[in-house]
């Protein structure tokens, strides 16, 4: 004991840092602060600091390259002693971080804790925020299966729309205009090197403005914030009825974070880790790529926007969003604090968590994202082949081989990820049946690869069947408007 001392001393001697400690443990909150409600706060914290020795961890195997990333990870999971385990911790790490992080953002502005003197506190918090989100995009993305290429190449397609630099901006994102071994360089280094260090220096900062600006009182109602008294007021509070952070309001952050980090063991243990799926292959189309949980209402959102304002609320949403939340403690920093005086508060809080966890619940099961299982489904309606050619029927067991009835329906039944297919031919010509079948466009994949020149002209034969007895199929107007009438007239017999 006598040696540790002494060490200590030495130690202290030289950096200086003993008293600053002493003064953050015994540094004065507020009674009613030491609760339950404030220690979200703290294991966001714990869980960041697991997820830095977990991630320095697979760092060691982990191999950043688009040939070998998948297989690193099968050693990991599968040779690597308790390397799944280790894998299991971080992924799941990440999905406590990003709750945590919510929750406590929550219940700073249902609080009030934004205000005045903290507005830069929860500046600091939002970006925060972001980074964590970031950090979460990027872990999935350095997978690099299935679900984190397609999860990537969405990416890279809302980055492109950015008008005049959106070009700059992908080439910047994928180490050029594709998906290459570069791209999972530069996503690593931002994952490993960037957006950690940065969370590191934001979370300094946030930590320093609570030690120096105090936690913030339990809101009282009609307890109103101003700025000539509010500091004045603060410091009476936690003299007349303040106590030390260390122990009594770090116990309950130490108890809380504690749980938290058995859950999380308890989870990887038990769910283990998170993929990898398939190997990442664009030509594979029979694909049903989903984001990791965190992000399930953004899928979800975006599948139920309408393509004509896509562009616009991809680019306008986020800018509107994140500005409101960096403005809030600037246009409402004073005022009533207490969430009992603020009905609007509260209903805009249920409002967005209402809504996000709605589109998660959708993202889950929702008919944008079907089970690939068209030889369980039902067969082509009998009344859609009466009458067929021979080459029309073979399209028609091209239609169910290739799985399309998972995305459209015919007869009523079917996907609904793309339109019904009942009427096609009165909608698209026989040309751009062809382009569309092959090139694919908005939702659709493209088919070129996976449909052999006769498979595609069956198909297609089979399409431009598809029009009621009584209305004649589509065809090329530029065609039409230059024929004689005797041609045009004929133009519409099957």
């Amino acid at each position: 004991m006598r040696l540790t001392k002494d060490l200590a001393e030495w130690f202290d001697h030289r950096l200086q840092l003993g008293q600053p400690i002493k003064e953050a443990m015994q540094h004065p909150v507020p009674r009613r602060t030491a609760s339950w409600a404030y220690v979200f706060g703290s294991a966001s914290l714990t869980v960041m600091i697991l997820q830095f020795v977990t991630g320095i961890c697979l760092a060691f195997v982990y191999v950043p390259s688009a040939g070998q990333a998948w297989t690193s990870l099968q050693v990991l999971n599968h040779q690597q002693a308790f390397g799944w385990f280790i894998r299991a911790l971080h992924g799941w790490g990440s999905n406590f971080m990003v709750a945590l992080v919510l929750i406590h953002m929550v219940q700073v502005f249902l609080f009030g804790a934004y205000k005045y003197p903290r507005e830069l506190t929860w500046i600091v918090g939002v970006f925060l925020l972001l980074m964590t989100l970031g950090m979460a995009f990027t872990g999935q993305v350095l997978r690099f299966d299935q679900d984190a290429y397609w999860g990537l190449g969405i990416g890279a397609s809302v980055m492109g729309r950015v008008p005049l630099i959106g070009t700059p901006l992908v080439h910047a994102m994928l180490g050029g205009p594709i998906i290459a071994g570069e791209t999972l360089s530069r996503f690593f280094a931002i994952h490993v090197f960037i957006v950690p260090g940065m969370l590191i220096a934001f979370v300094g900062v946030h930590v320093l403005m609570v030690l120096k600006l105090g936690v913030n009182e339990w809101p009282m109602p009609g307890r109103i914030v101003k700025r000539s008294t509010y500091l004045k007021e603060y410091h009476d509070l936690t003299h007349k009825d303040g106590v030390p952070f260390v122990p009594d309001a770090f116990r309950k952050d130490f108890v809380f974070s504690g749980i938290i980090i058995l859950v999380l063991v308890f989870c990887a243990a038990f769910f283990g880790p998170f993929g990898p799926t398939g190997q990442p292959d664009p030509t594979i189309v029979q694909t049903v790529p989903r984001p990791d949980y965190f992000f399930l209402w953004g899928f979800a959102g975006l599948a139920l926007l309408p393509p004509n304002l896509e562009t616009i609320l991809l680019l306008v949403g986020p800018v509107i969003g994140i500005g409101f939340l960096i403005a809030l403690p600037l246009i409402s920093g004073t005022g009533e604090k207490s969430w009992r005086r603020r009905p609007l508060a509260v209903l805009t809080a249920l409002v967005i968590i209402i809504s996000l966890a709605a589109l998660t619940q959708l993202g889950t099961y929702a008919p944008w994202s079907p089970v690939m299982d068209a030889w369980s489904s039902a067969p082509v309606p009998p009344k859609l082949l009466a009458g067929r050619s021979a080459l029309e029927r073979q399209g028609a067991v091209v239609f169910q081989a290739k799985q399309c009835r998972n995305c459209h329906a015919l007869g009523g039944e079917g996907g609904q990820r793309g339109p019904a297919l009942d009427t096609v031919a009165t909608r698209l010509t026989g040309d751009q049946l062809i382009r569309q079948v092959l090139q694919g466009r908005g939702n659709m994949p493209a088919y070129g690869k996976n449909l052999s020149p006769a498979e595609t002209t069956a198909l297609v034969a089979f399409l431009k069947s598809l029009h009621p007895p009584n209305q004649a199929p589509a065809q090329d107007a530029s065609l039409v408007s230059v024929a004689s009438p005797q041609t045009s007239a004929g133009a519409g017999k099957p």
